[in-house]
């Protein structure tokens, strides 16, 4: 089976866009490849399912443990003819001045070859010298391979020779400069897939483009399929749960979901930006996060649903709200057109742009007391990355990022959680617990 991991020494190389393309080229090719994504990032992982029309998963070694991540790789490879991951910042970037969580320690703990992108502008000799220290930094490094990107054919030919003899590394491909398959960027990375114009034609200019030694690829990534662990057995549906899913609320983990289904949730989908109502016969609400900011004045006019979550909330419905979920629980949020709109005000505190990104970054998390998803005194990594902040975070839980950056964030009670941090619940105690609310909720509801 074809797997590996796409990295590089620094982020802006264009993994993203590498990995796309060769998604869709192996695609083409009819070996079925899935996807992965280090780290907590969201929006690549829209791309990859674009790029292959399956899911994509999040393999983070912050938020899970190892066997966790090792488990969650094997359970969604299975089946498949190839595996790409993608990469995150520099291969050795991880939380903090570390590697932990970084690209390298993922491909590391896999046991996954690694394919390095880079640039070659303003460089040519140095180059080798950068990949040799990447070579030296850690062992194994788990490189394998080169793959130049944003580079002419001409160039490719030039230095393909020397930066193999240099390294011992092989160039295995390149992918040429393609202005107009660039792909947008806001105030929290790149543009989600569905908002990019011809996003399906981008990506097969660039699988066109990609100049790639196939068979060397093959010789180079070949492993056994990694072996799946026995799983428990999922529990039966038992309980709806509604889950927020639109432009608005597009960041929710696909683990999550499949955490959740396993726990005995039927999940059930609906978009705050169109939907009326909720959908019947729930026992419990998932508001992910997303940009509400971006539709706050979609959201604010849909009365009649901002109205039915206030009213089922009020009734004690089993919550879970994250980032901007939370914020739209709110009293009022700021639109990205600087006007502030009602929302669904059921928290206190109103949503505003901060101007810049605020409490950025993994941390740890601990609950104060129980609540409906946590027990007093247990502690679970989460990761912040937004904006938007509110008057109002709450202080239900004590976060430590480092010994001199710590706060209290989050609401939670019997029935609820809602803060800023994005949880992430495979291979916690999380999913069982909501749906255990939600069954309770249901039993004794009326």
């Amino acid at each position: 089976m074809i797997q590996f991991l796409i990295a590089a020494p620094r982020s802006g190389s264009g993994k993203t866009t590498v990995t796309c393309a060769v998604l869709t080229a192996l695609q083409r090719r009819g070996t079925d490849p899935c996807a992965f994504k280090c780290g907590p990032d969201y929006i690549d992982p829209m791309f990859h399912r674009s790029a292959l029309g399956v899911e994509s998963h999040n393999l983070d070694l912050y938020l899970s443990a190892p066997d966790t991540v090792r488990m969650l790789y094997a359970r969604y490879a299975a089946g498949h003819g190839a595996a790409v991951c993608e990469g995150a910042m520099g291969f050795y970037d991880g939380q903090g001045l570390t590697t932990r969580a970084s690209a390298w320690e993922l491909a590391d703990t896999l046991t996954l070859p690694v394919l390095l992108v880079v640039q070659p502008k303003g460089a040519s000799i140095t180059l080798a010298a950068e990949l040799r220290g990447l070579l030296q930094f850690r062992t194994p490094s788990h490189i394998v391979g080169i793959l130049l990107n944003d580079c002419s054919e001409t160039l490719y030919k030039t230095l393909r020779p020397m930066l193999e003899a240099e390294t011992g590394l092989p160039v295995v491909g390149y992918l040429p400069h393609l202005p107009g398959c660039a792909i947008e960027s806001r105030h929290l990375g790149l543009k989600t897939a569905g908002e990019v114009a011809d996003l399906q034609q981008k990506l097969g200019k660039l699988a066109d483009a990609l100049v790639l030694n196939w068979a060397q690829l093959a010789v180079l990534t070949d492993r056994p399929a990694p072996a799946v662990p026995p799983l428990a057995a999922p529990y039966a549906p038992a309980v709806r749960i509604a889950v927020a899913r639109d432009e608005a609320f597009c960041f929710a983990y696909t683990e999550t979901l499949d955490a959740l289904r396993d726990a005995g949730a039927e999940l059930m989908f609906f978009s705050p930006l169109r939907d009326v109502s909720l959908p019947e016969n729930i026992g419990g609400l998932y508001l992910p996060g997303g940009y509400p900011e971006l539709y706050a004045r979609q959201l604010s006019e849909n009365c009649a649903l901002r109205a039915a979550i206030r009213d089922a909330m009020q009734e004690g419905l089993p919550t879970a709200a994250e980032c901007g979920g939370f914020l739209y629980l709110g009293q009022s949020l700021e639109g990205t057109d600087g006007k502030v709109y009602p929302m669904a005000d059921v928290l206190p505190g109103s949503g505003h742009n901060a101007g810049r990104l605020v409490r950025f970054g993994y941390a740890a998390m601990t609950a104060k007391a129980d609540s409906m998803l946590f027990r007093a005194g247990e502690t679970l990594s989460i990761h912040e990355f937004h904006h938007w902040d509110s008057s109002e975070n709450g202080t239900d839980f004590s976060v430590c990022k480092t010994e001199k950056r710590q706060w209290e964030c989050g609401f939670a009670n019997a029935h609820l959680y809602a803060g800023f941090p994005h949880l992430y619940w495979a291979g916690t105690a999380l999913p069982r617990r909501f749906v255990q609310a939600a069954q309770h909720f249901l039993k004794h509801k009326g």
